[in-house]
């Protein structure tokens, strides 16, 4: 397969897994936004979600203020940034259309009607409802892979699409975890400020929402509580997203996955990627969630990121355009 098409059959993957990721990150957000918090824990909400994807900056090169409606309308609309939903839909559209020939036409059908109705949402932004939109965009994305994976032969294709995927969602998995985690961490030390101390009823009832959120943020609430029938605990939801090898979003789930998916497409150059995605198996084998929170969530999270995106720099290397631009 010529570099070019394993390319745009990567980085189509990699664009609709973000759109969806990104709706997952805004939504989870929205959704906690909306209960009663200190207005400065709300604010830095906002603020973190720009910060751990690297667009703080350009955010600020555009927007005074850092609130509900500017972030919004930053990630959902804006077409300077290329990590927006509406690029990132673009993005993957272009992608399809560049490499017709090496996907079914449902696949091409399906990547070009999510754009051509996102141009009819365009029009009545206005009147749009976050939520509903948000989840228009989840909807979108699961109907992609799932006419995907029904009409698609099992071939290189396929394969790269699925491993521009896979790097994908390891990726934004880990980065609602940690950006979840971090909020919850400074609200608690907020409640302690403002109330002298933890408000235990309020502090629970916000907690449980907040980490509902997040877990309904990678469609696993209803997992979560076919594993663990008890209470949402911190540490058994970072279990779940981290360790759990049966949650299609983990990270150990994704390693596995991404493993065997470059097995298939080997060449002179994969020996290290698959060097490297054995080690990275490796400390997530042998590690369990008391080591994780002993060392420190933010520290794994931080680790795991650098791995996993050096473990995609790797691989754009070996198979894709030299300097390819994500």
């Amino acid at each position: 397969m010529l570099s070019r098409t394993a390319d745009c059959l990567y980085w189509m993957a990699r664009y609709t897994e973000r759109a969806e990721n990104t709706a997952r990150m805004l939504d989870v957000n929205h959704q906690t936004s909306l209960l009663p918090q200190p207005a400065e824990f709300l604010e830095q909400s906002w603020k973190k979600l720009l910060t751990i994807s690297k667009l703080e900056a350009d955010f600020l090169s555009k927007y005074d203020v850092i609130n509900r409606e500017n972030v919004l309308d930053f990630m959902i609309y804006e077409t300077s940034n290329p990590s927006s939903i509406v690029s990132c839909l673009y993005a993957a559209r272009e992608n399809a259309r560049v490499i017709r020939g090496k996907i079914t036409s449902e696949v091409w059908e399906t990547q070009n009607t999510t754009w051509l109705e996102l141009q009819r949402i365009l029009e009545a932004r206005d009147q749009a409802d976050p939520s509903r939109l948000l989840d228009w965009v989840k909807h979108r994305c699961h109907l992609f892979r799932g006419v995907m994976y029904g009409t698609m032969l099992k071939n290189e294709s396929f394969y790269f699409i699925n491993i521009g995927t896979l790097l994908e969602r390891a990726d934004n998995t880990a980065r609602i975890l940690e950006t979840k985690y971090e909020d919850q961490a400074s609200l608690k030390v907020l409640r302690a400020q403002n109330n002298g101390g933890d408000n235990e009823d309020g502090g629970s009832f916000f907690d449980f929402y907040h980490w509902a959120a997040l877990l309904r943020s990678v469609s696993a609430f209803e997992i979560y509580r076919q594993i663990y029938s008890d209470q949402v605990v911190p540490k058994q939801v970072a279990q779940l997203l981290i360790f759990n090898k049966q949650m299609p979003r983990s990270l150990v789930c994704c390693v596995n996955e991404l493993i065997s998916l470059i097995a298939e497409v080997e060449n002179n150059q994969s020996r290290e990627i698959e060097r490297l995605l054995g080690k990275l198996k490796a400390s997530l084998d042998y590690s369990d969630i008391d080591e994780v929170f002993s060392q420190g969530l933010e520290e794994f999270i931080e680790s795991f990121l650098e791995r996993i995106n050096h473990i995609a720099d790797e691989f754009s290397t070996a198979y894709l355009i030299p300097l390819a631009s994500n």
